[in-house]
């Protein structure tokens, strides 16, 4: 286990510089007193570490100093060809270059870990784009991945829910999920997410901007998109259902998911059951509801109630019941 940690010391400040005796403590999850420890015991090794005291002082490496020595095992061998995501590489246009480091990482392992990568490969797929999406890329994708990386300002001209506007960005990342690609990007000053599919012209512009070294774009995106799941809902709904149709409010959102188990209704319960789900507005609220057809019958509130009476008298009589 110390050994490991050691080893994980030398990577940290071989790959990211100089780090404070905190700031390795929180990445290794260990106290700040075995920090010390641990160092005293890399420098005793012969590693030249040292540490620059003051307000961004911490350990670092002697300049050009680097191990060979990488502690890479075999199951983290196999994550790694298990991470490729060709799909994503190549929309990137970086396809060819995930194919060529993972030819290289295969030639440098040890011959019997060979066959556990290439085992790896051949038995899991990752596909992050959902059903009956188009396997399109956007035209703008490179371009915005190019901006991300040159750290340019871009000029946008972006189709919102409401409006098609006019934009200066500065994009810090772009973001895959559930198979759409948005750009996080900071504009006037404050941070927000676009949509790639949105964008309907762009131009990459020559100035630059300065990307702060410290943040974080997983953690922005894990924040900021928990913190949208908890506010757009606004309201509840009372509701009845069957077990169909209870099966299908958990396909809403995680969320209403999380409204349906906490509900605590015995899984062999076939017939109706009542319950209580979060919505967001109206609209939304009951076209959800409609696509549950008959196994559902909105109680509360009387708004939602009667909109949904609306879309069933709309119903039958464009069938002619």
């Amino acid at each position: 286990m110390r050994a490991s940690r050691l080893l994980s010391i030398m990577m940290l400040l071989q790959t990211r510089g100089r780090m404070s005796a905190e700031a390795l403590a929180g990445e290794l999850e260990v106290s700040v007193r075995t920090v010390y420890r641990d160092v005293d015991q890399l420098s005793a090794a012969g590693v030249p570490v040292y540490a620059e005291t003051g307000r961004n002082g911490g350990f670092a490496l002697m300049e050009g100093w680097r191990t060979r020595l990488t502690g890479l095992t075999a199951p983290e061998a196999r994550a790694l060809f298990l991470s490729g995501l060709p799909g994503p590489a190549a929309e990137l246009g970086l396809g060819d270059a995930v194919a060529a480091a993972e030819l290289k990482l295969l030639a440098a392992l040890p011959t019997d870990w060979q066959d556990e990568a290439r085992r790896m490969s051949s038995r899991f797929h990752l596909d992050p784009k959902g059903w009956f999406q188009p396997g399109r890329v956007h035209a703008h994708l490179k371009a915005v991945a190019e901006a991300v990386w040159e750290e340019r300002r871009i000029e946008v001209r972006y189709e919102s829910w409401t409006s098609v506007v006019d934009r200066v960005l500065e994009p810090f990342g772009l973001v895959l999920k559930g198979g759409i690609w948005y750009v996080v990007a900071r504009r006037e000053g404050v941070m927000r997410t676009y949509r790639l599919s949105g964008i309907m012209a762009l131009i990459v512009s020559e100035e630059r901007f300065q990307r702060p070294a410290d943040f974080d774009l997983a953690g922005f995106w894990s924040q900021t998109t928990g913190q949208f799941e908890k506010e757009i809902y606004v309201a509840t709904a009372r509701v009845r259902a069957t077990a169909r149709g209870r099966k299908l409010l958990m396909d809403i959102s995680q969320v209403v998911r999380d409204a349906v188990v906490a509900a605590a209704i015995p899984p062999e319960t076939e017939g109706w059951a009542e319950l209580t789900v979060p919505i967001e507005e109206i609209g939304w609220a009951s076209r959800e509801m409609t696509r549950i057809g008959a196994d559902i019958e909105v109680l509360e509130p009387p708004e939602l109630r009667a909109r949904m009476a609306e879309q069933a008298r709309r119903l039958a009589d464009l069938y002619g019941v």
